[in-house]
């Protein structure tokens, strides 16, 4: 980062700002400005009436850059990538902050991706801004970010700073210890793409007060999406994948804290996935029933009811991945069936037979989806379910190993080397059983051990998992 050829935009005279690192450092205080590791967003406490001149700020701009740098992802339409950025800025940046200023600057339309949900053949549509745009909203968010944030419940955990998914499903957790078993799992459907613009433009415009940056807000909304080189208008909806749309959606999901907090409900809130903790079955639907009506009356969202759910937590209930158990009355965590089934997915495609992968590639890929996993999941009483997956895991490895030496002198070798008799190597690289079978067979569990695949370099969930709990 701190690297003399990464410069970033120009001075007044046309010549190259300071290196990133002298940037930030050396950053000039704009009002109040606070630069917070955790958040990495500057905190401005202003007068809301100048905020476009605080998001075109040249230090909230550097820092809006560095970030999207860091974040890399895809080309927009115009396919320039982050690594592009920056030769763009040193000639284009001034021009681009006159727009900006005189609310001539045009959001350019966002690109429409596809990748698969969950759920077997649907697709979630995600929209990629241009470089440019992306910047440009993570300026946005920098600013606005610190306004809202003492603004919005503290019972929301999703996309702000200092709160995470851990932090939401530990609230649950105390709650279901105090009697609040029974819940009222919300599903939106199609919540991102189902967003009322001017609803959400108008509760942005009660707190709001530079009616510039509203009107930037709301070119960004109307950007539009190019699909198959063709311009669809986007009339409703904030694409995912722009750094604003969280924040917004956040906003538009406060007023929704509000009226559960007026209710004197007991719930948690990640991004658009609401709990909504009571402690009887019969208080549980009547409030089901009573906030449908409110988020499809007031904030024009439809909510699914055949995924909104109303039962114990401990039927079946997920929520971001986990799932709820009780014990000697005390409620816990563990990792949904369908979290075990989709790990189990991922860990298929990275050991399948034919995907062409070299061994230290499938190390590799493993060690970092373990890594993340039980990142995840360390929450969860999963120290059964990590062995469990171990043993899978390397049943399937086995199978790669026993596939590559391919040729019965090429397992025998091998098998000898592992410490098997020649005898004993010779009939097992002459079987015709199938490798799964193999894979299972006493003599590779007594050549490629626990130990042995260990000492090659592959990781395991246990080993993770106990690292993580003993550190936390």
């Amino acid at each position: 980062m701190g690297r003399v050829k990464d410069r970033l935009l120009l001075d007044e005279e046309g010549r190259p700002q300071k290196a990133e690192a002298e940037l930030l450092g050396q950053a000039k205080v704009s009002t109040c400005t606070k630069n917070t590791e955790a958040n990495d967003f500057n905190v401005y406490a202003s007068n809301h009436k100048d905020l476009l001149e605080q998001i075109c700020d040249r230090d909230n701009m550097a820092q809006a850059y560095l970030k999207v740098r860091r974040n890399k992802g895809a080309g927009g339409i115009d396919n320039m990538t982050v690594d592009e950025l920056d030769s763009w800025l040193r000639e284009n940046y001034e021009a681009l902050i006159s727009r900006l200023l005189t609310g001539r600057y045009r959001p350019a339309p966002v690109k429409r991706v596809e990748i698969p949900k969950e759920e077997k053949g649907k697709m979630r549509k995600l929209g990629i801004p241009t470089a440019v745009d992306r910047m440009l909203q993570q300026a946005v968010m920098q600013v606005l970010t610190p306004i809202y944030e003492p603004l919005f419940s503290d019972n929301s955990y999703g996309f702000r700073p200092m709160r995470s998914a851990h932090g939401a499903l530990l609230a649950i957790q105390q709650y279901a210890n105090k009697g609040y078993v029974w819940c009222v799992s919300l599903d939106i459907e199609r919540f991102f793409d189902t967003v009322n613009q001017s609803k959400l433009i108008e509760l942005i415009s009660h707190t709001i007060k530079d009616g510039r940056v509203i009107s930037l807000i709301h070119r960004f909304l109307m950007a539009g999406v190019m699909v198959d080189g063709a311009l669809s208008p986007t009339e409703q909806g904030t694409p995912q994948g722009g750094p604003l749309s969280p924040l917004l959606a956040n906003i538009l999901l406060d007023e929704l804290d509000r009226e559960l907090e007026k209710r004197g409900h007991v719930f948690v809130r990640y991004a658009d996935d609401s709990l909504i903790l009571k402690k009887t079955q019969k208080a549980a639907l009547r409030t089901g029933s009573s906030i449908t009506h409110f988020i499809e009356k007031k904030l024009f969202l439809k909510v699914n009811r055949d995924k909104t759910v109303v039962a114990r937590l401990n039927k079946g209930v997920k929520y971001l991945g986990y799932g709820f158990y009780q014990k000697e009355n005390e409620w816990h965590l563990r990792v949904h069936p369908k979290s075990v089934d989709k790990i189990k997915a991922k860990i298929r495609l990275i050991t399948a037979r034919s995907n062409g992968k070299s061994l230290d590639r499938r190390r590799y890929e493993l060690k970092m989806l373990v890594n993340g996993w039980v990142n995840y999941f360390k929450l969860a009483d999963a120290k059964r379910l990590t062995s469990e997956i171990d043993s899978w895991c390397r049943r399937r490895i086995r199978v790669v190993y026993w596939r590559q030496w391919k040729r019965i002198r090429t397992k025998i070798s091998a098998l000898v080397k592992l410490g098997i008799p020649k005898d004993q190597a010779f009939q097992w690289a002459n079987s015709r059983k199938a490798y799964w079978r193999i894979a299972g067979s006493p003599v590779l569990k007594r050549s490629l051990t626990n130990a042995k695949l260990k000492e090659l370099g592959w990781v395991t969930f246990s080993d993770r998992y106990q690292a993580c709990r003993t550190s936390s």
